[in-house]
């Protein structure tokens, strides 16, 4: 999940700003949006000119339409490169690694201003940086034990877990009817949990570990991390490579135990030998790294042009879009419960983010 910032001007500023400001809002997942409060932009007007105004609706199609289409392509490819390697660690640690050659050029050739950190910064960026690694491990773990769609369902419950962890640690408490409006998305995870045809719980608690990771972020910042400085030049696209960098390397020398160099050597082999040559392996691969920095890249694009409302009902048509695209392409069974509690569970999410912003 991209980290992204409540407020989107005062993340953009120069100046060294404090983690309290620029991680109080971050999201996951998959740097993910995944929260449907996670990001509040002004929506963009046409200040009256109609051409600019159908250019900015352009704009925004491209936006989501890019958005959606590399998220999908990351599940798939995501998907299609651990069905052939059971090797999740690696994958994940690849996929960290995919973005940083892309930004480290954006930021040399100052087509993207570089952002200026010390090792005081880095220190105080851990904390969320171990949040943004345990939210991905934690969704990439969960779509090798299960189906693509089963992940995105419980994936779907972040908001819940973040309300509870909320009142927990900040003793942060919201009007009954938010909470109320919580109750359809959990009924519709237990439902859609209980009626998986390919049901796992290895698959259900990673993803939920994915949640839980996602969520504790804003905690951490607004805790343990608040007030501390985080450097200069961190508007949201290069907190989301910072926090990448630092994660990777995090990774890197837990993945070598969990996963070791002869490990994936013998996966490899298996693979080459029950069928699946090497140029397909380093496609699903390749592609599966590429298209997760990029979608969250351009999911920063659509989503700082749109009121949270917009922001909930395209999170929630990306679900549906994800899901459906998934049952498509890897023909995985889903009973009608199944698919009506992943219905309710996904509606819940919306319902939940319109109540909130209600109440604000």
């Amino acid at each position: 999940g991209l980290p992204s910032p409540r407020k989107l001007g005062a993340v953009q500023r120069a100046n060294t700003m404090s983690s309290s400001k620029l991680l109080g809002n971050q999201v996951s997942g998959q740097v993910d949006f995944s929260r449907p409060s996670a990001l509040k932009a002004a929506v963009v007007t046409s200040g009256g000119d109609d051409s600019k105004g159908v250019m900015h609706t352009l704009k925004l199609g491209t936006y989501f339409g890019l958005w959606y289409a590399l998220n999908i392509g990351y599940n798939i490819y995501n998907k299609k490169a651990l069905n052939v390697l059971p090797l999740p660690w690696t994958m994940a640690l690849f996929q960290l690694f995919a973005g940083i050659p892309y930004v480290m050029l954006l930021w040399l050739t100052g087509l993207r201003v570089a952002p200026k950190l010390n090792m005081e910064n880095v220190k105080n960026l851990c904390p969320s940086a171990a949040c943004h690694l345990g939210t991905h491990v934690g969704a990439v773990l969960s779509l090798g034990a299960g189906a693509v769609s089963f992940t995105h369902i419980v994936k779907a419950s972040e908001p819940v877990v973040s309300a509870a962890l909320s009142a927990i640690f900040l003793k942060q408490f919201m009007p009954i009817p938010v909470y109320l409006s919580l109750l359809p998305v959990i009924g519709g995870v237990g439902l859609a949990s209980l009626k998986e045809l390919s049901f796992s719980w290895l698959a259900f608690s990673t993803a939920m570990l994915s949640n839980v990771a996602s969520a504790s972020r804003a905690i951490l910042s607004k805790t343990v991390m608040s007030g501390k400085p985080i450097g200069e030049n961190l508007n949201a696209t290069n907190l989301y490579a910072v926090l990448t960098i630092i994660a990777f390397f995090m990774l890197l020398p837990f993945n070598f135990i969990v996963e070791s160099p002869t490990a994936v050597s013998a996966a490899w082999d298996a693979a080459i030998t029950a069928g699946t040559s090497s140029q397909d392996m380093i496609k699903y691969i390749g592609l599966s790294g590429i298209f997760y920095y990029l979608y969250n890249e351009v999911a920063f694009l659509a989503l700082s042009e749109v009121a949270p409302v917009t922001h909930a009902v395209g999170n929630t048509i990306k679900r549906v879009v994800i899901i459906l695209a998934s049952v498509i392409v890897f023909q995985n069974p889903l009973s009608f419960l199944g698919a009506m509690g992943s219905a309710i569970a996904i509606a819940g999410t919306l319902l939940y983010s319109i109540v909130k912003a209600k109440y604000k």
